[in-house]
């Protein structure tokens, strides 16, 4: 009887002390993971062509937008709102080639193309070829969440932007007098004149991008651009074409795209990163690689992207001498960079 009653004591005792301990361990939840990379634009990104104010200048810029996005995305915003915000950021500085800042076409006017895709629905939205919306991002994601179309362009577009109330800008606004003396010297070059290499080294470049993933587990990527130094005939590029210059899918991820524009929607870069990780069960990195360093070298493009898969693992891939870059993770780890190495 005696040892009845002092086992179930210890038995008591037992319980009591492990309970707390067994729930503890049934309670512990990991963090959603989360994530966001931008880029500035690929291109011939060089230290011995940056000076140090100008190169504090990218630095700093692309710090604020990759902080800003991260914010919204650490207290449980969207991937969707989180690379609207963060773009906004870049197309409203004059040093990137989006919104204020953006190169001219053959006429000396900015034309803006901008898309925006939704991993989790494959909903997308783009435009191209306007020139009078301040964030053509903002539009593009008005048509994703607005409309029955995925691209709007030129004059349609901007009905559509009155419709919906986006903010509306003089043409000057976007125009610099960095990308005026890029286009007098692309026009120089055509007519076999002296032109100044400097301003024409990255003509085919620039462009801005966004990837993100949220605490929910929902991709979303971006890119906004004024295209091409000297376009002509209403040319568009990769930037606002889904599946060349951005793509999303929960899946797998999100990429945004910069560099010669043709190459990119010919090799429709960024689903072939994600239809590679899709149906060959590759990784992000490796994909991103033989895309890029593969696939678009042998084509004869040049560029880059940047993107985040549905783990928090992000690239930054590229076959130029630099690209404008920025990547931070849910620790709130950040890495800033410019040159190849």
């Amino acid at each position: 009887m005696k040892k009845s009653i002092l086992l179930l004591i210890s038995l008591i005792f037992i319980a009591c002390h492990d309970s707390p301990k067994l729930s503890k361990e049934k309670d512990v939840v990991k963090a959603p993971k989360f994530g966001i990379v931008i880029h500035g634009g690929a291109g011939v990104i060089k230290k011995e062509n940056m000076t140090d104010s100008l190169q504090e200048a990218y630095e700093a810029k692309l710090e604020e937008a990759i902080n800003l996005g991260h914010k919204i995305l650490s207290e449980g915003g969207t991937a969707l709102e989180a690379v609207k915000e963060t773009i906004n950021v870049m197309e409203n500085s004059p040093l990137f080639n989006s919104g204020k800042g953006a190169v001219l076409n053959a006429d000396g006017i900015a034309e803006l193309d901008a898309s925006v895709m939704d991993g989790k629905t494959k909903n997308a939205g783009a435009v191209s070829g306007v020139q009078h919306i301040k964030n053509p991002i903002n539009l593009a994601l008005k048509v994703m969440n607005e409309s029955d179309h995925v691209m709007l362009s030129a004059t349609g577009a901007e009905e559509f932007a009155k419709l919906h109330g986006l903010e509306f800008v003089e043409n000057s606004y976007f125009i610099t007098e960095r990308r005026r003396k890029a286009l007098e010297s692309s026009k120089a070059r055509e007519q076999g004149v002296s032109s100044n290499e400097f301003y024409l080294s990255n003509e085919k470049y620039g462009t801005v991008g966004c990837a993100a993933l949220d605490k929910d587990g929902n991709l979303a990527a971006g890119t906004s651009t004024g295209g091409m130094t000297n376009k002509k005939y209403g040319r568009i590029g990769d930037s606002p074409i889904i599946g060349a210059g951005t793509y999303a899918n929960n899946k797998t991820c999100a990429i945004s795209a910069t560099g010669h524009g043709e190459y990119f929607i010919r090799g429709v870069v960024a689903h072939d990163i994600s239809a590679m990780m899709e149906y060959q069960g590759i990784s992000l990195e490796k994909a991103a690689q033989r895309v890029i360093q593969n696939k678009l070298t042998e084509l004869g493009g040049t560029g880059g992207i940047i993107g985040i898969d549905k783990k928090g693992n992000v690239v930054m891939e590229f076959n130029t001498p630099g690209m404008f870059r920025a990547a931070k993770n849910m620790k709130g780890e950040t890495e800033i960079k410019m040159y190849k190495d």
